[in-house]
This record gives C-alpha cells, structure tokens and sequence, in this order.
C-alpha cells in the first residue's frame, strides 16, 4: 500500500507561517533532515537556498539554513529570487539540492518550503516521503532541543552573483530583438519585483512595470496572476492610443508560471500559451513525438485545437511536476497547466519559469509578426467553471456515496460532450469542482450540485 505524504503536497511544504508545520523548530528540523539526507550520499554537500518577499520568508530561511549547517551543510543564500531561478543554481552550479521559502499564489500570511534536487528537479513523491519519516523521527524526539541562533551565513540579502547568473542565463536564451515591443509587466508584489526589471531592461524591453514594490505583506494582493484582470484592465485602458501595450505579463508570487493579456486587455491563459508555443516549436522541429503534456484542468477547446494542427495531448494530473512526469516519460519537450506553468524542455529548463514563459510568447509574437490575438484566436474554449470548496478533512471521494453519486449523474448527462473533474488542492483545504460543457446554465446546475454533496459531507 503506497504511503501517504503528511507533509508535502503537490508543491512543497506549506502552511502559515509560525503554525504547524511551519513553527520555529519544525522549520529547524526540516532543514536537519534535509542535510541528512544529502550527507548520507556526499559528506560534503553543498546547498542553495532563495526566497520570495514575504515577511516571513527572511526567518523561515534563516532557520532552515542553521539546520542543513547544524550536520555540516555548506549552504549559500541567492536572497530574492524566483522559484525557477533556484532550480537553474542548484543544477548550473554543482549544488547537491536548491531550496525555496515561498507560498507562490497563496496569502502573505501563508509560506511553503520547495526542495529541488541538483539536477534542478523537484523531488519525486517517494523521496519526499523519505525526508518526512526524518523529519517526524527528529520531532518525536524529545531529548533534541533546537538551538535558538541566528545561521552563520543570513539568507538576506544573498550573493547578488548567484542572482546574475539567472538573468544571465534567461537573457542568453533569447534570439530575437524584442525592443519593438510595449510591454505591460505586473510583478505581483513578489520575487519577480528583483529580476523582472534587471532581465527585461538588459534585453532594452519598453517596460512598464505594475505592483513592483514588495512589503512583505502586499504579495499576490489583488495583483499578479491570481488576479489577471488587474493587468487586463490596465492594459485596456491604454488600448488604441500611442502609449498602448501589445502584450500585458503577470506573474504569481515566485514567478515559476505566468499568465498574459493581449493588446486589448483579453486574458490568455496557460492553455493559450500552449498552443501558441507548440504550434511555433512544431514549425521548426522541435516539438517531440508532436506531443503537448497538459493536466485534467485544461480545457477541451486546447485539445480539439491542438488536433486541428496534428498535435496529440496528453493529461497529467494537476501541478507541474506530475507534468513533467509525464512528459519524460513519453519524451515529449512542451507541457504545463491552464493556471500559467509552462514547461520547455526544448532547452535547459527543469521547471515552470514565468520569465522564460514570457520571452518565449514575446518572441513569437516578433518573429511571426502577429499580435497575441491573432496567434490564439481559432482558440475555441468551452464554458467552464471550477468552484472552490473549503473541507474539514480530504477524505478520498471514492469513500463518500453521496459525493460519488452526484459526480455520476453530471457524467451521465454530459455524455461525453463536457467534463467533470473533482479534487482536493495540493497545498490548501480546499475541494476544486471543475465542469465543462457546452451552457453556462448545466455547467452551473452541475457544479452546484457535486459541490452541495461535498459541503454537506465535508464542508468545514
């Protein structure tokens, strides 16, 4: 029978900050089982660590970093950076694992703890589950006392060279003159705020920037890719006149995915995205086994267009790493998620990358000479809603009739000409309802339906 995780979700680690898991000692001892389990396959391992802006990130950081040192991990801080730009260190630079303090798309109230090993991976489920029976061992222990000191080496501000060398690397992947380009760019008050302006002025970009000073509290505040229609009305608003953008960019808390806008103010979601890019990388050969990996939550109008270009897709479940997955596994090089994570695996990158989602999208707009709009407009998405439902407790749907019954019924009456995906979130209490179909009137009927059995057995 397959263990399941406690601690790890679908993304990491994550909770409040300062609340279980996330107290002072458990992040202390997070950060010891870690250390042990990288000395257990070189005694002289190496880590780096990054973070995003929130208030609570700076501490988090530091504590871990003082338990990888406590079993002689030798650790070094990038500060601020994105979550891609840690996974490009750790597999770029020799470290023996990488490691982010974030909480992405989540509140400020909220931190997480991501762990990507040296080759830029994030850890796969079994071995996540390994460093958790660390972690419970050190805590059931109850002679270890953590020690309250600050780490020899302070997460902030981090090595500015580390940092560089991410935009470096973003800026040498593209090929393309971009400065024709008016460009829109909503930081969400997050780690994008640090080299979102460095890599795009470096590239003499016609940048303006939306949401770009961080106070530790403000991250993901009714901005960034939680909040797309923020940068879409921006972007409107300046529609039609001289000083109009072509292309609106927002991105999520540590920027690994990334949503856009066009010239005026529609939003384009991952799915979009998709499709431009492997019609674009399939022009030149670079679309392996002429596959697109996207998850259960992509809409079927992706897949009916993709197939109209001779593209097959493929369905992961949710979150970027079961995309990868499944995109090693068939050999495919482009995949990612309707909420912006967008995976190339056509050059260098190990994970979703929302700057390098963006460069991508803004080259093909160059190089085709056509707007967004243009490029996504045979983009037939069918009606879809996902409804969001706050849970006590993730019992297994497959164990509560009332649940499994009403799913039945919706599948029943779609027969084949829509879709109804049910799930608990990864990384918050919460069941996602998705339905699509062809009217907006039996999508709702439907999804209120599935959601009121799961409010009634589970609501919190």
């Amino acid at each position: 029978m397959t263990q399941t995780r406690q601690l790890f979700g679908t993304d990491g680690i994550r909770g409040v900050a300062g609340e279980f898991p996330l107290t002072r000692d458990n992040v202390y001892w997070m950060g010891r089982a870690l250390g042990h389990d990288l000395a257990r396959v070189n005694s002289q391992a190496r880590v780096v660590i990054g973070q995003d802006t929130r208030v609570s990130s700076r501490w988090i950081a530091d504590r871990f970093l003082l338990g990888l040192a406590s079993v002689g991990v030798e650790t070094r801080s990038a500060g601020v950076i994105t979550t891609p730009g840690v996974a490009f260190l750790a597999r770029s630079q020799g470290f023996d694992a990488g490691v982010v303090i974030s909480a992405s798309h989540n509140p400020w109230t909220d931190n997480g703890i991501k762990i990507f090993s040296g080759d830029g991976y994030k850890l796969p489920d079994a071995h996540e589950l390994a460093i958790e029976k660390e972690i419970f061992a050190l805590l059931r222990d109850s002679d270890a006392v953590p020690p309250d000191a600050a780490p020899e080496i302070s997460s902030l501000p981090g090595e500015e060279g580390l940092r560089q060398s991410y935009v470096h690397w973003l800026a040498s992947s593209v090929s393309t003159d971009l400065t024709r380009l008016r460009v829109a760019v909503d930081c969400a008050n997050g780690a994008a705020a640090e080299e979102a302006p460095e890599l795009f002025g470096s590239l003499k970009v016609n940048t303006t920037y939306l949401h770009s000073a961080p106070d530790g509290q403000n991250i993901n505040e009714n901005c960034g890719a939680l909040h797309p229609e923020m940068l879409a009305r921006f972007v409107s608003e300046s529609a039609g006149r001289q000083e109009g953008f072509d292309i609106g960019v927002t991105f999520d808390g540590d920027a690994d995915r990334a949503l856009f806008c066009d010239a005026e103010g529609r939003v384009v979601n991952g799915d979009a995205v998709l499709l431009v890019a492997a019609r674009e990388m399939q022009s030149r050969g670079a679309l392996a086994k002429a596959t697109v990996v996207a998850t259960t939550m992509s809409n079927m109008g992706l897949e009916l267009a993709l197939k109209r270009s001779g593209i097959q897709m493929l369905r992961a479940n949710v979150g970027d790493k079961y995309v990868l997955e499944e995109m090693q596994r068939v050999g495919a090089t482009l995949g990612g998620e309707q909420s912006g994570h967008i995976l190339f695996r056509d050059g260098e990158a190990t994970t979703g990358d929302g700057l390098l989602t963006a460069l991508r999208v803004m080259e093909i707009m160059v190089r085709t000479g056509k707007p967004l709009a243009e490029l996504v407009s045979d983009l037939k998405v069918f009606p879809q809603t996902i409804r969001n439902v706050r849970v006590r407790n993730k019992t297994p749907f497959a164990q509560i009739p009332a649940v499994q019954a009403a799913i039945a019924t919706a599948e029943r009456e779609l027969d084949g000409n829509g879709r109804v995906v049910v799930r608990y979130s990864g990384t918050e209490a919460l069941a996602r309802v998705m339905i699509e179909a062809e009217s907006k009137e039996q999508i709702d009927r439907i999804a209120e339906a599935i959601v009121g059995a799961i409010r009634s057995e589970l609501g919190a």
